[in-house]
Protein backbone atom coordinates (compact mmCIF):
# COMPACT_ATOMS: atom_id res chain seq x y z
CA UNK A 1 0.00 0.00 0.00
CA UNK A 2 1.40 3.42 -1.08
CA UNK A 3 1.10 6.13 1.57
CA UNK A 4 0.59 9.55 0.11
CA UNK A 5 0.48 12.00 2.58
CA UNK A 6 3.31 14.35 2.11
CA UNK A 7 2.09 15.11 -1.96
CA UNK A 8 1.56 18.54 -2.12
CA UNK A 9 -2.17 18.74 -3.65
CA UNK A 10 -3.91 15.67 -5.95
CA UNK A 11 -7.11 14.79 -6.19
CA UNK A 12 -9.01 11.33 -5.85
CA UNK A 13 -6.03 8.63 -5.41
CA UNK A 14 -5.20 6.60 -8.61
CA UNK A 15 -7.53 3.00 -8.32
CA UNK A 16 -3.87 1.54 -9.75
CA UNK A 17 -1.62 3.22 -6.91
CA UNK A 18 -3.99 1.88 -3.86
CA UNK A 19 -6.85 -0.63 -3.33
CA UNK A 20 -10.52 0.18 -3.78
CA UNK A 21 -12.04 1.66 -0.76
CA UNK A 22 -13.79 -0.52 1.69
CA UNK A 23 -18.07 -0.74 0.69
CA UNK A 24 -17.86 1.51 3.96
CA UNK A 25 -20.54 4.23 3.60
CA UNK A 26 -19.28 7.58 2.59
CA UNK A 27 -19.80 10.50 5.02
CA UNK A 28 -22.13 13.17 3.64
CA UNK A 29 -20.66 16.22 1.42
CA UNK A 30 -21.47 19.69 3.29
CA UNK A 31 -23.57 21.88 1.58
CA UNK A 32 -20.74 24.37 1.64
CA UNK A 33 -18.59 22.02 -0.81
CA UNK A 34 -20.87 21.03 -2.58
CA UNK A 35 -21.05 25.02 -4.19
CA UNK A 36 -17.42 25.19 -4.19
CA UNK A 37 -16.23 24.99 -8.06
CA UNK A 38 -13.24 22.43 -7.85
CA UNK A 39 -10.73 23.50 -10.53
CA UNK A 40 -9.56 19.88 -12.86
CA UNK A 41 -6.46 18.49 -11.86
CA UNK A 42 -4.39 20.74 -14.94
CA UNK A 43 -5.17 23.70 -12.94
CA UNK A 44 -3.80 22.48 -9.59
CA UNK A 45 -0.09 24.11 -10.00
CA UNK A 46 -2.02 27.82 -11.27
CA UNK A 47 -3.13 28.54 -7.43
CA UNK A 48 -4.64 31.97 -7.09
CA UNK A 49 -3.74 34.53 -4.64
CA UNK A 50 -7.60 34.82 -4.44
CA UNK A 51 -8.12 31.41 -3.16
CA UNK A 52 -7.38 28.69 -0.45
CA UNK A 53 -6.14 25.49 -0.87
CA UNK A 54 -7.85 22.76 1.64
CA UNK A 55 -6.33 19.42 1.81
CA UNK A 56 -9.33 17.07 3.40
CA UNK A 57 -8.22 13.38 4.32
CA UNK A 58 -10.53 10.39 4.45
CA UNK A 59 -9.58 6.79 6.54
CA UNK A 60 -12.42 4.83 5.13
CA UNK A 61 -9.58 1.85 6.93
CA UNK A 62 -6.81 1.74 8.89
CA UNK A 63 -4.49 0.96 5.41
CA UNK A 64 -6.51 3.34 2.76
CA UNK A 65 -6.71 7.05 2.78
CA UNK A 66 -7.77 9.17 0.37
CA UNK A 67 -6.98 13.41 -0.56
CA UNK A 68 -9.05 15.74 -1.77
CA UNK A 69 -8.05 19.42 -2.34
CA UNK A 70 -10.07 21.95 -2.54
CA UNK A 71 -9.94 25.65 -4.08
CA UNK A 72 -12.05 28.11 -1.37
CA UNK A 73 -12.56 31.50 -2.79
CA UNK A 74 -10.62 33.86 -0.15
CA UNK A 75 -13.53 36.14 1.55
CA UNK A 76 -12.58 40.11 1.43
CA UNK A 77 -11.69 40.84 5.13
CA UNK A 78 -13.87 43.43 6.61
CA UNK A 79 -13.17 46.61 8.12
CA UNK A 80 -14.62 46.30 11.76
CA UNK A 81 -14.53 50.10 12.87
CA UNK A 82 -16.44 50.97 9.94
CA UNK A 83 -17.64 47.92 8.70
CA UNK A 84 -16.37 48.20 5.03
CA UNK A 85 -14.20 47.04 2.24
CA UNK A 86 -10.68 48.18 3.16
CA UNK A 87 -8.98 50.18 0.44
CA UNK A 88 -7.11 48.70 -1.97
CA UNK A 89 -3.49 48.91 -1.32
CA UNK A 90 -2.07 50.34 -4.73
CA UNK A 91 0.69 52.38 -3.52
CA UNK A 92 2.04 52.30 0.19
CA UNK A 93 2.88 56.17 -0.34
CA UNK A 94 0.05 57.13 -1.76
CA UNK A 95 -2.28 55.51 0.42
CA UNK A 96 -0.78 57.79 3.14
CA UNK A 97 -1.27 60.79 1.81
CA UNK A 98 -4.58 60.10 -0.38
CA UNK A 99 -6.30 57.20 1.19
CA UNK A 100 -8.80 55.56 -0.88
CA UNK A 101 -11.82 56.18 0.31
CA UNK A 102 -10.73 59.66 1.21
CA UNK A 103 -11.24 60.17 4.93
CA UNK A 104 -10.42 62.98 7.64
CA UNK A 105 -9.18 66.28 6.44
CA UNK A 106 -9.66 65.34 2.48
CA UNK A 107 -12.83 64.20 2.57
CA UNK A 108 -13.71 67.37 4.57
CA UNK A 109 -12.50 69.34 1.89
CA UNK A 110 -14.01 67.37 -0.77
CA UNK A 111 -17.33 67.71 0.67
CA UNK A 112 -17.35 71.24 1.39
CA UNK A 113 -16.57 71.79 -2.64
CA UNK A 114 -19.23 69.43 -3.16
CA UNK A 115 -21.58 71.21 -0.75
CA UNK A 116 -20.84 74.33 -2.36
CA UNK A 117 -21.02 73.28 -6.02
CA UNK A 118 -24.55 72.03 -4.75
CA UNK A 119 -25.71 75.31 -3.83
CA UNK A 120 -24.09 77.11 -6.70
CA UNK A 121 -26.16 74.46 -9.09
CA UNK A 122 -29.31 75.38 -7.55
CA UNK A 123 -28.21 78.87 -6.89
CA UNK A 124 -27.65 78.99 -11.07
CA UNK A 125 -30.88 77.22 -11.81
CA UNK A 126 -33.05 79.37 -10.03
CA UNK A 127 -31.07 83.02 -11.06
CA UNK A 128 -29.12 82.02 -13.94
CA UNK A 129 -27.04 85.11 -15.31
CA UNK A 130 -26.86 86.19 -11.61
CA UNK A 131 -24.69 83.96 -10.04
CA UNK A 132 -22.30 84.31 -13.15
CA UNK A 133 -19.65 86.86 -13.54
CA UNK A 134 -20.49 90.05 -14.13
CA UNK A 135 -23.79 88.85 -11.78
CA UNK A 136 -24.79 90.76 -8.48
CA UNK A 137 -24.75 87.39 -6.65
CA UNK A 138 -21.19 86.61 -7.79
CA UNK A 139 -19.89 89.71 -6.68
CA UNK A 140 -21.30 89.91 -3.36
CA UNK A 141 -20.39 86.44 -2.96
CA UNK A 142 -16.60 86.81 -3.91
CA UNK A 143 -16.66 89.94 -1.95
CA UNK A 144 -17.95 88.15 0.93
CA UNK A 145 -15.54 85.32 0.83
CA UNK A 146 -12.68 87.71 -0.08
CA UNK A 147 -13.19 89.89 3.09
CA UNK A 148 -13.33 87.36 5.17
CA UNK A 149 -10.07 85.86 4.46
CA UNK A 150 -8.67 89.04 4.78
CA UNK A 151 -10.19 89.63 8.25
CA UNK A 152 -8.64 86.26 9.02
CA UNK A 153 -4.94 87.19 7.72
CA UNK A 154 -4.65 90.51 9.65
CA UNK A 155 -6.01 88.76 12.51
CA UNK A 156 -3.32 86.66 12.69
CA UNK A 157 -0.36 89.33 12.63
CA UNK A 158 0.55 89.24 16.34
CA UNK A 159 3.38 91.49 17.90
CA UNK A 160 4.68 90.50 21.46
CA UNK A 161 2.88 92.24 24.27
CA UNK A 162 0.48 94.08 21.71
CA UNK A 163 -3.59 93.16 21.27
CA UNK A 164 -4.00 91.88 17.35
CA UNK A 165 -5.17 94.03 14.88
CA UNK A 166 -8.42 94.35 14.26
CA UNK A 167 -9.36 92.45 11.15
CA UNK A 168 -11.71 94.81 9.63
CA UNK A 169 -8.78 96.42 8.10
CA UNK A 170 -8.29 93.58 6.63
CA UNK A 171 -11.90 93.08 5.10
CA UNK A 172 -11.90 96.92 3.82
CA UNK A 173 -8.32 96.48 1.63
CA UNK A 174 -10.24 93.87 0.04
CA UNK A 175 -12.96 95.52 -0.90
CA UNK A 176 -10.80 98.24 -1.95
CA UNK A 177 -8.70 95.91 -3.85
CA UNK A 178 -11.42 94.24 -5.40
CA UNK A 179 -13.16 97.35 -6.71
CA UNK A 180 -9.48 99.20 -7.94
CA UNK A 181 -7.78 95.77 -9.87
CA UNK A 182 -9.10 96.32 -13.83
CA UNK A 183 -9.15 92.49 -14.72
CA UNK A 184 -11.61 91.89 -11.45
CA UNK A 185 -13.10 95.18 -11.32
CA UNK A 186 -15.03 94.08 -14.43
CA UNK A 187 -16.20 90.62 -12.71
CA UNK A 188 -16.91 92.20 -9.65
CA UNK A 189 -19.77 93.94 -9.96
CA UNK A 190 -22.63 94.41 -7.00
CA UNK A 191 -25.58 97.04 -7.85
CA UNK A 192 -25.54 99.96 -5.92
CA UNK A 193 -28.86 99.60 -4.56
CA UNK A 194 -27.93 96.23 -3.59
CA UNK A 195 -24.76 97.60 -1.61
CA UNK A 196 -26.75 100.33 -0.25
CA UNK A 197 -29.19 97.89 1.05
CA UNK A 198 -26.99 95.44 2.21
CA UNK A 199 -25.24 97.99 4.39
CA UNK A 200 -28.70 99.59 5.64
CA UNK A 201 -29.07 95.46 7.41
CA UNK A 202 -25.73 96.04 8.51
CA UNK A 203 -26.19 99.23 10.09
CA UNK A 204 -29.49 97.67 11.74
CA UNK A 205 -27.79 94.70 13.36
CA UNK A 206 -25.15 97.07 14.63
CA UNK A 207 -27.74 99.25 16.43
CA UNK A 208 -29.22 96.55 17.58
CA UNK A 209 -26.27 94.88 19.57
CA UNK A 210 -25.40 98.32 20.77
CA UNK A 211 -28.77 99.19 22.18
CA UNK A 212 -28.22 95.24 24.01
CA UNK A 213 -25.10 96.00 24.85
CA UNK A 214 -25.87 98.96 27.14
CA UNK A 215 -26.27 98.10 31.17
CA UNK A 216 -28.41 99.57 33.17
CA UNK A 217 -26.47 99.25 36.10
CA UNK A 218 -23.78 100.98 34.74
CA UNK A 219 -25.47 104.03 33.64
CA UNK A 220 -27.21 104.25 37.13
CA UNK A 221 -23.69 104.21 38.52
CA UNK A 222 -21.85 106.63 35.36
CA UNK A 223 -19.58 109.09 37.36
CA UNK A 224 -19.45 112.63 36.32
CA UNK A 225 -16.10 111.76 34.40
CA UNK A 226 -17.60 109.24 32.36
CA UNK A 227 -20.30 111.44 31.00
CA UNK A 228 -17.82 114.04 30.36
CA UNK A 229 -15.52 111.54 28.13
CA UNK A 230 -18.73 110.19 26.54
CA UNK A 231 -20.29 113.77 25.27
CA UNK A 232 -17.43 116.64 25.57
CA UNK A 233 -15.20 114.77 22.71
CA UNK A 234 -17.93 113.87 20.26
CA UNK A 235 -19.14 116.87 20.28
CA UNK A 236 -16.46 119.05 19.98
CA UNK A 237 -14.73 116.83 17.15
CA UNK A 238 -17.94 117.39 15.34
CA UNK A 239 -18.26 121.28 15.76
CA UNK A 240 -14.34 121.39 14.76
CA UNK A 241 -14.95 119.31 11.66
CA UNK A 242 -17.95 121.15 10.84
CA UNK A 243 -15.80 124.41 10.91
CA UNK A 244 -12.54 122.85 9.24
CA UNK A 245 -14.40 120.85 6.44
CA UNK A 246 -16.74 123.83 5.43
CA UNK A 247 -13.51 126.34 4.94
CA UNK A 248 -11.28 123.72 3.37
CA UNK A 249 -13.29 121.39 1.40
CA UNK A 250 -15.92 123.71 0.67
CA UNK A 251 -18.96 121.61 2.08
CA UNK A 252 -22.18 123.24 3.60
CA UNK A 253 -22.59 123.37 7.03
CA UNK A 254 -25.11 120.30 7.60
CA UNK A 255 -22.75 118.14 5.26
CA UNK A 256 -19.86 119.56 7.84
CA UNK A 257 -21.62 118.64 11.08
CA UNK A 258 -23.05 114.81 8.87
CA UNK A 259 -19.15 114.43 8.89
CA UNK A 260 -18.29 115.91 12.18
CA UNK A 261 -20.49 113.28 13.76
CA UNK A 262 -19.25 110.57 11.08
CA UNK A 263 -15.71 111.29 12.74
CA UNK A 264 -16.95 111.57 16.27
CA UNK A 265 -17.78 108.40 17.30
CA UNK A 266 -15.00 106.06 18.83
CA UNK A 267 -14.38 102.48 17.25
CA UNK A 268 -15.52 100.01 20.13
CA UNK A 269 -14.63 97.24 17.49
CA UNK A 270 -10.52 98.50 18.43
CA UNK A 271 -11.04 100.13 22.14
CA UNK A 272 -12.61 97.34 23.63
CA UNK A 273 -10.51 94.20 22.88
CA UNK A 274 -7.31 96.79 23.76
CA UNK A 275 -8.97 97.50 26.91
CA UNK A 276 -10.00 93.78 27.95
CA UNK A 277 -6.39 92.81 26.87
CA UNK A 278 -5.12 95.80 29.66
CA UNK A 279 -7.55 94.92 31.86
CA UNK A 280 -6.45 90.82 31.94
CA UNK A 281 -2.67 92.40 32.65
CA UNK A 282 -3.44 94.38 35.54
CA UNK A 283 -3.25 97.97 33.92
CA UNK A 284 -5.26 100.76 35.03
CA UNK A 285 -7.74 98.26 36.50
CA UNK A 286 -7.52 100.09 40.59
CA UNK A 287 -8.04 103.28 38.96
CA UNK A 288 -10.70 101.67 36.81
CA UNK A 289 -9.43 103.25 33.66
CA UNK A 290 -10.54 100.44 31.14
CA UNK A 291 -13.88 100.21 32.69
CA UNK A 292 -14.36 104.02 32.38
CA UNK A 293 -13.48 103.88 28.71
CA UNK A 294 -15.17 100.87 27.33
CA UNK A 295 -18.46 102.34 29.38
CA UNK A 296 -18.07 105.42 27.69
CA UNK A 297 -18.07 104.14 24.53
CA UNK A 298 -21.29 103.08 24.00
CA UNK A 299 -22.79 106.12 25.04
CA UNK A 300 -19.95 108.05 22.49
CA UNK A 301 -21.57 105.59 19.83
CA UNK A 302 -24.85 106.78 20.47
CA UNK A 303 -24.45 110.20 20.92
CA UNK A 304 -22.94 110.30 17.62
CA UNK A 305 -25.34 108.24 15.71
CA UNK A 306 -28.29 110.65 16.88
CA UNK A 307 -26.69 113.38 15.79
CA UNK A 308 -25.97 111.89 12.43
CA UNK A 309 -29.38 110.91 11.89
CA UNK A 310 -31.02 114.46 12.63
CA UNK A 311 -28.69 116.22 10.30
CA UNK A 312 -29.08 113.83 7.99
CA UNK A 313 -33.17 114.44 7.86
CA UNK A 314 -32.17 118.17 7.93
CA UNK A 315 -29.79 117.81 4.91
CA UNK A 316 -32.25 116.42 2.48
CA UNK A 317 -35.41 118.49 3.42
CA UNK A 318 -37.09 120.88 1.88
CA UNK A 319 -37.94 124.26 2.93
CA UNK A 320 -36.46 126.92 5.29
CA UNK A 321 -33.51 126.70 8.02
CA UNK A 322 -35.62 126.71 10.79
CA UNK A 323 -38.49 123.90 9.31
CA UNK A 324 -35.67 121.80 8.95
CA UNK A 325 -34.57 121.72 12.18
CA UNK A 326 -37.40 121.91 13.40
CA UNK A 327 -38.06 118.56 11.70
CA UNK A 328 -34.93 116.76 12.84
CA UNK A 329 -36.15 117.31 16.26
CA UNK A 330 -39.69 115.79 15.49
CA UNK A 331 -37.58 112.92 13.83
CA UNK A 332 -35.39 112.79 17.08
CA UNK A 333 -38.50 112.57 19.34
CA UNK A 334 -40.52 110.27 17.09
CA UNK A 335 -37.75 107.54 16.58
CA UNK A 336 -37.50 107.51 20.69
CA UNK A 337 -41.60 107.14 20.98
CA UNK A 338 -41.70 104.32 18.13
CA UNK A 339 -38.58 102.77 19.75
CA UNK A 340 -40.55 102.84 23.47
CA UNK A 341 -43.82 101.48 21.60
CA UNK A 342 -41.99 98.61 20.39
CA UNK A 343 -39.52 97.99 23.32
CA UNK A 344 -42.43 97.44 25.40
CA UNK A 345 -43.86 95.47 22.83
CA UNK A 346 -41.50 92.57 22.79
CA UNK A 347 -40.51 92.54 26.20
CA UNK A 348 -43.75 90.73 26.53
CA UNK A 349 -44.91 89.06 23.15
CA UNK A 350 -43.40 86.32 22.74
CA UNK A 351 -44.54 85.45 26.13
CA UNK A 352 -41.99 83.57 28.54
CA UNK A 353 -43.96 80.18 28.39
CA UNK A 354 -43.37 79.66 24.75
CA UNK A 355 -41.29 77.43 22.94
CA UNK A 356 -37.99 78.70 21.20
CA UNK A 357 -38.00 81.20 23.19
CA UNK A 358 -34.69 83.11 22.04
CA UNK A 359 -35.16 82.18 18.26
CA UNK A 360 -38.15 84.37 18.26
CA UNK A 361 -37.25 87.22 20.26
CA UNK A 362 -33.93 87.58 18.34
CA UNK A 363 -35.83 87.25 15.12
CA UNK A 364 -38.25 90.23 16.41
CA UNK A 365 -35.36 92.28 17.58
CA UNK A 366 -33.55 92.33 14.22
CA UNK A 367 -36.35 92.20 12.34
CA UNK A 368 -38.04 95.42 13.86
CA UNK A 369 -34.29 97.36 13.50
CA UNK A 370 -34.23 96.29 9.74
CA UNK A 371 -37.96 97.50 9.60
CA UNK A 372 -36.91 100.66 11.37
CA UNK A 373 -33.85 101.78 9.22
CA UNK A 374 -35.37 100.48 5.88
CA UNK A 375 -39.15 102.13 7.29
CA UNK A 376 -37.99 105.46 7.83
CA UNK A 377 -36.39 106.03 5.11
CA UNK A 378 -39.47 104.77 2.75
CA UNK A 379 -41.67 107.09 5.34
CA UNK A 380 -39.52 110.39 4.68
CA UNK A 381 -38.27 110.43 7.96
CA UNK A 382 -34.41 108.76 8.10
CA UNK A 383 -33.20 109.96 10.48
CA UNK A 384 -35.70 108.50 13.68
CA UNK A 385 -34.66 104.87 12.27
CA UNK A 386 -31.52 104.48 13.70
CA UNK A 387 -32.32 105.62 17.29
CA UNK A 388 -36.18 104.05 17.36
CA UNK A 389 -33.47 100.93 16.90
CA UNK A 390 -31.51 101.85 20.18
CA UNK A 391 -34.56 102.87 22.37
CA UNK A 392 -36.22 99.52 21.22
CA UNK A 393 -33.26 96.89 21.36
CA UNK A 394 -32.43 98.86 24.93
CA UNK A 395 -35.63 98.63 26.43
CA UNK A 396 -35.91 94.64 24.93
CA UNK A 397 -33.20 94.37 26.75
CA UNK A 398 -34.22 95.91 30.19
CA UNK A 399 -37.27 93.90 30.18
CA UNK A 400 -35.42 90.35 29.73
CA UNK A 401 -32.86 91.18 32.05
CA UNK A 402 -29.93 88.38 32.58
CA UNK A 403 -32.30 86.46 29.73
CA UNK A 404 -30.99 89.49 26.86
CA UNK A 405 -27.75 87.21 26.79
CA UNK A 406 -28.59 84.82 24.43
CA UNK A 407 -30.33 86.95 22.73
CA UNK A 408 -27.00 88.98 22.23
CA UNK A 409 -25.26 85.94 21.29
CA UNK A 410 -27.83 85.35 18.52
CA UNK A 411 -27.28 89.08 17.40
CA UNK A 412 -23.60 88.50 17.45
CA UNK A 413 -23.89 85.52 14.77
CA UNK A 414 -25.31 87.86 12.33
CA UNK A 415 -22.80 90.66 12.72
CA UNK A 416 -20.51 87.78 12.16
CA UNK A 417 -22.16 87.34 9.05
CA UNK A 418 -22.51 91.52 7.95
CA UNK A 419 -19.14 93.05 9.18
CA UNK A 420 -17.13 91.44 6.43
CA UNK A 421 -20.07 92.42 4.26
CA UNK A 422 -20.18 95.99 5.21
CA UNK A 423 -16.67 96.82 6.14
CA UNK A 424 -15.75 94.69 2.56
CA UNK A 425 -18.62 97.14 0.08
CA UNK A 426 -17.43 100.03 2.14
CA UNK A 427 -14.12 99.57 0.52
CA UNK A 428 -15.53 98.52 -2.83
CA UNK A 429 -16.67 102.25 -3.07
CA UNK A 430 -13.65 104.04 -2.98
CA UNK A 431 -12.27 104.17 -6.65
CA UNK A 432 -8.97 105.62 -7.19
CA UNK A 433 -9.69 106.90 -10.79
CA UNK A 434 -12.52 109.38 -9.16
CA UNK A 435 -10.42 110.59 -6.27
CA UNK A 436 -8.54 113.83 -6.55
CA UNK A 437 -5.68 114.41 -4.87
CA UNK A 438 -6.59 118.21 -3.62
CA UNK A 439 -9.70 116.66 -2.00
CA UNK A 440 -8.01 113.71 -0.28
CA UNK A 441 -4.86 116.16 1.34
CA UNK A 442 -7.67 118.30 2.19
CA UNK A 443 -9.57 115.45 3.96
CA UNK A 444 -6.77 114.19 5.94
CA UNK A 445 -5.84 117.78 6.83
CA UNK A 446 -9.53 118.15 8.44
CA UNK A 447 -9.18 114.54 9.81
CA UNK A 448 -5.79 115.40 11.19
CA UNK A 449 -6.88 118.86 12.89
CA UNK A 450 -10.24 117.38 14.23
CA UNK A 451 -7.98 114.47 15.95
CA UNK A 452 -5.66 116.95 17.42
CA UNK A 453 -8.86 119.06 19.05
CA UNK A 454 -10.24 115.56 20.30
CA UNK A 455 -7.01 114.60 22.02
CA UNK A 456 -6.62 118.31 24.10
CA UNK A 457 -10.38 118.61 25.15
CA UNK A 458 -10.35 114.87 26.16
CA UNK A 459 -7.13 115.35 28.30
CA UNK A 460 -9.00 118.49 29.78
CA UNK A 461 -12.52 116.43 30.60
CA UNK A 462 -10.54 114.17 33.28
CA UNK A 463 -8.50 117.22 34.74
CA UNK A 464 -10.14 116.74 37.93
CA UNK A 465 -10.94 113.19 37.43
CA UNK A 466 -8.38 111.74 39.78
CA UNK A 467 -6.30 110.72 37.92
CA UNK A 468 -2.36 111.39 37.52
CA UNK A 469 -0.73 112.78 34.04
CA UNK A 470 0.10 109.66 32.85
CA UNK A 471 -2.95 108.01 33.00
CA UNK A 472 -4.76 111.47 31.33
CA UNK A 473 -2.15 111.53 28.67
CA UNK A 474 -3.47 107.86 27.95
CA UNK A 475 -6.91 108.65 28.30
CA UNK A 476 -6.84 111.03 25.99
CA UNK A 477 -4.57 108.88 23.39
CA UNK A 478 -7.03 106.11 23.81
CA UNK A 479 -10.23 108.03 22.97
CA UNK A 480 -9.19 108.64 18.70
CA UNK A 481 -9.33 105.31 17.00
CA UNK A 482 -12.42 105.21 14.58
CA UNK A 483 -13.54 102.33 12.65
CA UNK A 484 -17.20 100.22 13.06
CA UNK A 485 -19.70 103.33 13.31
CA UNK A 486 -17.57 105.12 10.52
CA UNK A 487 -18.34 102.36 8.27
CA UNK A 488 -21.66 101.98 9.44
CA UNK A 489 -23.39 105.44 8.69
CA UNK A 490 -20.56 106.76 6.22
CA UNK A 491 -22.10 105.71 2.99
CA UNK A 492 -25.95 106.29 4.33
CA UNK A 493 -26.07 109.83 3.19
CA UNK A 494 -23.88 109.00 -0.21
CA UNK A 495 -27.06 106.24 -0.71
CA UNK A 496 -29.71 108.76 -0.23
CA UNK A 497 -28.01 111.19 -2.16
CA UNK A 498 -27.92 108.74 -5.11
CA UNK A 499 -31.84 108.18 -4.63
CA UNK A 500 -32.21 111.71 -4.87
CA UNK A 501 -29.56 112.06 -8.20
CA UNK A 502 -28.59 115.23 -7.14
CA UNK A 503 -25.13 115.50 -8.23
CA UNK A 504 -24.04 118.27 -5.86
CA UNK A 505 -25.22 115.88 -3.08
CA UNK A 506 -23.49 112.75 -4.59
CA UNK A 507 -20.19 114.83 -4.45
CA UNK A 508 -20.57 115.75 -0.35
CA UNK A 509 -21.50 112.28 0.07
CA UNK A 510 -18.49 111.09 -1.54
CA UNK A 511 -16.60 113.45 0.40
CA UNK A 512 -18.10 111.91 3.45
CA UNK A 513 -17.12 108.26 2.84
CA UNK A 514 -13.54 109.25 1.27
CA UNK A 515 -12.77 111.41 5.26
CA UNK A 516 -14.44 108.12 7.04
CA UNK A 517 -12.40 105.24 4.47
CA UNK A 518 -9.72 107.20 6.09
CA UNK A 519 -10.06 107.67 9.05
CA UNK A 520 -10.82 104.08 9.72
CA UNK A 521 -7.05 103.36 7.51
CA UNK A 522 -5.36 105.83 9.71
CA UNK A 523 -6.69 105.89 13.21
CA UNK A 524 -7.48 102.22 13.88
CA UNK A 525 -4.46 100.45 13.64
CA UNK A 526 -2.26 103.52 14.93
CA UNK A 527 -4.90 103.49 17.72
CA UNK A 528 -4.76 99.80 18.44
CA UNK A 529 -0.97 100.57 18.23
CA UNK A 530 -0.64 103.23 20.85
CA UNK A 531 -3.37 101.80 23.26
CA UNK A 532 -1.16 98.34 23.06
CA UNK A 533 2.01 100.40 23.74
CA UNK A 534 1.39 103.14 25.85
CA UNK A 535 -0.90 100.99 28.49
CA UNK A 536 1.82 98.99 30.01
CA UNK A 537 4.36 102.84 30.78
CA UNK A 538 1.20 104.57 31.33
CA UNK A 539 -1.10 102.70 33.67
CA UNK A 540 -0.01 101.56 36.87
CA UNK A 541 -0.44 97.82 37.91
CA UNK A 542 -1.72 96.50 40.80
CA UNK A 543 0.35 95.34 43.41
CA UNK A 544 -1.73 92.20 43.46
CA UNK A 545 -1.34 91.73 40.43
CA UNK A 546 2.39 92.12 40.11
CA UNK A 547 2.78 89.65 42.50
CA UNK A 548 0.63 87.43 41.21
CA UNK A 549 2.37 87.00 38.22
CA UNK A 550 5.99 87.23 39.36
CA UNK A 551 4.95 84.14 41.34
CA UNK A 552 2.79 82.00 39.38
CA UNK A 553 1.99 83.93 35.92
CA UNK A 554 -1.28 85.33 34.50
CA UNK A 555 -4.52 83.27 35.62
CA UNK A 556 -6.78 83.38 32.44
CA UNK A 557 -9.23 81.58 34.77
CA UNK A 558 -9.79 84.57 37.00
CA UNK A 559 -13.13 86.60 37.40
CA UNK A 560 -12.87 89.73 34.66
CA UNK A 561 -13.75 92.95 36.56
CA UNK A 562 -16.86 94.44 35.17
CA UNK A 563 -18.46 98.28 34.78
CA UNK A 564 -20.22 97.45 38.64
CA UNK A 565 -17.16 96.25 40.28
CA UNK A 566 -14.99 99.34 39.18
CA UNK A 567 -17.53 101.91 39.11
Amino acid sequence: MEDTPQKPAKTEPSPTHSPAPSPAPSPVPSPLLERIALPTANHVEHLNVNQIQVVVRRCSTPNVTEETTYFIPRNTVVDAGTNTDPPVVCCPLLRRFCPCPPRGLLASLVTKVLLAAVLFGVVWSITEDECLPGGNLFGITILFICALIGGKVVALIRLPKLPPFPPLLGMLLMGFLLRNIPVVTDGVYINFRWSASLRNIALAVILARAGLGLDPKALRKLKSVCVRVAAGPCLIEATTTALVSHFLMGLPWVWGFILGFVLGAVSPAVVVPSMLQLQKDGFGVEQGIPTLLMAAGSFDDILAITGFTTCLGMAFATGSTWYNLLRGLLEVAGGMVAGILLGFLIQYFPSVDQKHLVMKRSFLVLGLSVFAVFGSGVAGFPGSGGLCTLVLAFLAGLGWGAEKVHVEEVVGWAWDVFQPLLFGLIGAEIRVSELEGLAVGLGIASLLIALLVRVLFTFVCVLRAGFNLKEKVFIALAWMPKATVQAAIGSTALDMARTKDDEDQKKYGMDVLTVAVLAILLTAPVGALIIGLCGPRLLQRPKASACGTAAGGEDDTETPVTFESTL
